[in-house]
Order: C-alpha cells, then structure tokens, then sequence
C-alpha cells in the first residue's frame, strides 16, 4: 500500500505527504520543537491572532514548493524524485534553525550564528541519523546544486518561503494588505537556462506580491508597538546576561542560563540536542520568574512584557539627537534611582529598514513570449520601477513612559 499522510492546514486545507522519509523528517523531535515557537515572536501583542507557529509556517511553505515543482514538471522542466525530494525537505528544513521567538532573539542566545547557519548544522545531524538521505537537500539548500533554481524556489525574491508568511501572516493577523496571488504566481512560475523566472503574464502578480510585501513590514513585522514588545525582550535577555557573569548564582540553573552565560562545553555544533530543547516556552517561564526579581530593570521589563505595558516608541525621519538621548536617560535614572548604564536598557535608539526588492541582490526576472528577459525593475511601466526599489528607512527612539 502506497504510503500517503494529510494535515488539514487553516490557509490551504490539506497537505498531503506521501513520502515516508519526509514524515519521519516532520515526527523527529529536532523538527517537533517548531510547534513551541512562535513565527511572529511577539506580534500577537499587537494582533491577538498572531500565535501560529514554525511548524505552521514551513509545513505551508512545503505545500506550496509540492505545488511548484508539479507545476514545473507538467511544463517539461525535468526534475528527477531524488531532486523533488531534495527541494522538499530543504523547504521543510529551511526555518530549523530558529531559536526561541524567531528572529527577535536570533543573536542574543547564539553569538555569531544566524538561524540559516545553524539550520545547516541541524540538517548535517539529521543527514547522519538518516544515513546519508538528506544530502541532496542540503546541496540545494547551500546553493551548491547545479539546477539553481531549486536552490531560488527555497531562498530568493519570489520563494516559496515568502510566498507562505505574507498569506499566512495576513491569515492569522487579519491585515489584509498581505493576500497575495500565491496560486497564480505558481503557475506562471518558469525555467529558462537553468534559473528560476515568471511568465509574461504574471507581472501585475509579482507587483502585488512585492507591494504586499512592503505594507506588511510596516504595519505588521515593524509596527512600532511590535517592534518595542521585541526589542524590550532582547533588552532583558542582555540584562539577564550581565547580571548572570557578575554573579552565576542571580539566575537558576537552566538551558537557557547556560546558554546566555555561555557555559556549553566546545561548540554548538557539540550542542545541538541542547539547542533543540530550547523554545519559547524556556523564555517566557524565566520572564515570569524575572519580574519578582530584585533587579529593578530586569524585573520593570519583565513585568512590561507579562502585562503588556510596553515601553513607548516613536519614529522619525532623522537619527534622535544624543544630547536628547542623554537628557531622558538621566531623567530615567533620577525617578528610578538606577545608574546612567541601566537607564540605557529602558531607554535606547535603533532603526528600522524596509527593503521591498533589491535588484542588486536576487532578481526576479520576467520571460517574455519573444524570448527576451528582463529583470521587473526593468519593466516599461512596472510600479516597482518607479519607488519599490528604493529602501525605506526610520529613525525609532524606545524610552519608558
């Protein structure tokens, strides 16, 4: 009998599995952590229905490369079923590396690793443990294919990856600013010497995929009240950090107090199954804990992310004046009674980028019916040509009330 699993999906109603690798991949324990990890960090401060998880988003973003690769095989692009393996499991793996709240604290817990690195490293573990059967997912998921666009449907401007977390962002926050055209995307998608594209037809989609992208930045991923929720949470992880290496005995023994003080024996590598029990649920349990602590900063924060009282934010068009950042530190520390280096972690400037497409970077290129391509940007009359390209930057200023 010819093996076959559903999930019934709340965005693209079942998914189906017919692979029994790819389903011994998704019951591992490495890959079960995803259910305890939040795609949106805190977002759901801001969108209450923003509690949708890892798991969610790259079981959806698996759907949509099956959807792609059957689309490109029906168009003649050969793809052999080691290779449709491969872009499967790559998309499966692509988030694995993740740590607790997603990016919020991507180089807090894990100094100089990003969540890609330390995805590879976990899917080189999985590649043993599975005697060699994710070798073919790995080479796609480092670049190192020959066929370059099973590499760009996991990672690129017109991925699938993106493709599921803006609809399935918009789905469970409600903004309807980021419904894209995901399926007809899909079918437009091409092969031309060797390198992903879209059809003619599919201007206006990728348009709207790429303004879709830019509105849901600011008013959903870079909202300033999420954008404060999550900084403050980075804010108390350092904290707790320098308290712990002043003195080991202020925080409890924990993964995540050996981690933070960096008591792991050799490298990550050395520690992955460590890493993999970590998740969100480790950081909101010492979050409470925190907010009776003696430590008036790490408990104020603590207690502002529990009770949703969150430190104030506000954007403008120009770097915040130091003199004005001095200023409200000391007045911080005089109500407070704390010193001009504490008042810094509730008072802090940053700045928040939003780049739409870069066509410098990965290009998302247009086959014209006469054979000709062109990069979207170089499209007569594109909207991206005229302002999308263009990176859009704030100034933001984070201080308590």
């Amino acid at each position: 009998m010819r093996f076959r699993k559903i999930i019934n999906d709340p965005v693209y109603g079942f998914i189906t599995f017919n692979d029994p690798l790819i389903f011994q991949i998704i019951s591992h324990p490495y890959y079960q952590r995803l259910r305890r990890i939040k795609q949106m960090a805190l977002a759901h401060l801001v969108y209450p229905g923003a509690v949708h998880t890892r798991l969610h988003h790259s079981l959806g973003a698996y759907h949509l490369m099956s959807n792609a690769l059957a689309e490109l095989k029906d168009k003649g692009i050969n793809i052999s079923e080691e290779e449709e393996r491969g872009a499967k499991i790559a998309i499966l793996l692509h988030d694995i590396g993740h740590g607790p709240f997603s990016h919020a604290l991507e180089t807090v817990l894990v100094e100089d690793l990003n969540h890609e690195e330390l995805s590879i490293l976990i899917m080189e573990e999985l590649n043993k443990q599975f005697d060699g059967q994710l070798q073919t997912a790995i080479t796609i998921f480092r670049n190192q294919y020959p066929k370059k666009f099973l590499h760009q449907l996991v990672s690129g401007q017109l991925d699938v990856d993106r493709m599921d977390y803006l609809s399935r962002d918009s789905f469970f926050t409600g903004v309807s600013e980021g419904v894209i055209g995901y399926d007809r995307i899909i079918k437009m998608l091409t092969v031309h010497e060797g390198e992903l594209m879209v059809e003619e037809k599919a201007i206006y989609s990728i348009e709207e995929f790429l303004v879709s992208r830019r509105l849901m930045y600011w008013q959903v991923y870079l909202h300033k009240t999420v954008l404060s929720a999550e900084m403050m949470l980075v804010k108390i992880l350092e904290r707790a950090r320098e308290l712990g290496l002043r003195n080991p005995n202020l925080l409890p023994e924990s993964i995540l107090k050996k981690f933070l003080l960096n008591q792991l024996p050799g490298s990550l590598k050395d520690n992955l199954d460590a890493f993999c029990r970590l998740d969100d649920t480790d950081i909101t349990s010492a979050i409470k804990a925190w907010t009776d602590h003696p430590d008036i900063v790490l408990s104020l924060l603590s207690r502002g992310i529990i009770g949703r009282e969150l430190l104030k934010v506000k954007f403008q068009n120009r770097p915040i004046e130091e003199i004005t950042v001095a200023e409200m530190r000391q007045e911080i520390a005089r109500r407070l009674g704390i010193s001009m280096e504490e008042a810094a972690y509730l008072l802090f400037t940053g700045e928040a980028v939003n780049r739409t497409y870069d066509p410098y970077d990965e290009r998302i290129n247009i086959l014209f019916k006469d054979g000709k391509v062109k990069d979207i940007s170089q499209v007569d009359d594109a909207l991206i040509q005229h302002n999308l390209a263009s990176p859009v930057k704030k100034f933001y200023i984070c201080f308590l009330k």
